[in-house]
């Protein structure tokens, strides 16, 4: 790197700081926080449990936020001032230094900068996320679970927990269909971008032709949300059926006729959880899981209004993103228009790229 490369960079941060204040706002930050710092002074603030830690999560989410935006602009000012005394006597020593540091200056910004991003009412929340397959049979089962092998790599990669909701194995391989939790700071504000249909080419391993296939599988990805959420559900709403839970063996291993399935009547809606062996709680969970993917699909709803598009089929031509086995290896996503050559790493849950290229394509 050499100085002007250098002042290119300084260039492009100081512009990134600024559309980072931009979104935080600094100043109603603080005023926010001295708002709620008198609200928490008042002894009968504390009454009401559920408002306090409400708004002592909103606090620290205020403080950490503001603290981070003052780390980078403070490093952003630093830089500049010591980048120009160092060019105006000519003093290479401190250059290398600031050069050696870029990557680093850049990183943390670029971090600030993602994390904007995932500022979201829900986007804090754990992710519900379910993969059914599309068109292709048995292809497509087994791009679920694929897909399913992926992200639980990825959850392992953030420290994240996953709990299983429901397993249907596939008829000759793969999965049916496959729910679960995924548990961890941001896990929804990251794993949104992965709603969609997702495409999948590649030399089928179950052609004795060995011909090429195409497959379909589509990744529906809802926050978990809290109970007191202003979704109802009344009981003529929704048709509930009880099943024997099914699966391959070990953690799937068939236990009782506890499995629940619920099916929302108005916008076809299907959630099911065999996870425990009390039908109560299966019921419970899918009901959460229900209004979770219900608040979901309003979302939707109103996105595709503004964007003046019909929510998809899963099939040809509706896909979020293409992987590509053969006869070249690509994973193309087609919101950012970003291209990976890495396709073994980004199957085995190395995405992260990828999702970081979806939000900043969003925030443009």
């Amino acid at each position: 790197m050499d100085s002007y490369e250098y002042g290119e960079l300084l260039k492009q941060l100081t512009t990134k700081v600024e559309n980072i204040k931009n979104i935080i706002k600094p100043a109603q930050a603080q005023e926010r926080l001295d708002e709620i710092e008198a609200m928490v002074q008042d002894p009968a603030f504390w009454i009401d449990a559920t408002n306090a830690s409400k708004i002592s999560q909103e606090k620290k989410k205020l403080e950490q936020l503001v603290e981070k935006f003052n780390n980078a602009q403070s490093a952003i000012d630093d830089a500049k001032e010591y980048f120009d005394l160092a060019k105006s006597d000519n003093d290479e020593e401190t250059l290398e230094l600031l050069y050696d540091e870029a990557p680093h200056l850049n990183e943390g910004i670029e971090s600030l900068e993602i994390e904007m991003m995932l500022s979201g009412e829900h986007d804090g929340n754990n992710a519900i996320v379910t993969i059914h397959p599309g068109a292709g049979g048995t292809e497509s089962q087994d791009w679920a679970s694929m897909l399913y092998r992926m992200y639980l790599r990825w959850s392992e990669r953030h420290g994240f927990k996953v709990e299983e909701l429901d397993y249907q194995v596939g008829d000759e391989a793969g999965i049916k269909d496959v729910s679960f939790i995924i548990k961890g700071e941001n896990a929804y504000g990251y794993l949104k971008t992965e709603n969609g249909i997702h495409r999948l080419v590649r030399i089928s391993p179950f052609d004795s032709n060995a011909k090429r296939h195409t497959s379909f599988t589509s990744v529906m990805v809802s926050p978990e949300i809290e109970d007191d959420i202003d979704i109802v559900i009344e009981d003529k709403d929704i048709r509930v059926d009880t099943y024997r839970a099914s699966g391959a063996g070990g953690q799937h291993v068939n236990k009782t006729e506890s499995a629940i399935r619920i099916t929302h009547i108005k916008t076809g809606i299907v959630v099911q959880c065999q996870n425990d062996r009390s039908q109560h709680k299966n019921r419970s969970t899918a009901m959460k899981m229900l209004k979770s993917r219900l608040y979901e699909y309003e979302s939707e709803l109103k996105q595709a209004k503004l964007d003046g598009v019909e929510k998809s089929d899963i099939g040809w031509g509706h896909q979020i993103r293409s992987y590509v086995l053969a006869p070249y290896q690509q994973v193309k996503d087609n919101r950012s228009h970003k291209a990976y050559s890495n396709v073994e790493a980004i199957l085995d849950g190395d995405i992260d790229k990828i999702i970081e290229g979806v939000l900043i394509s969003q925030m443009k």
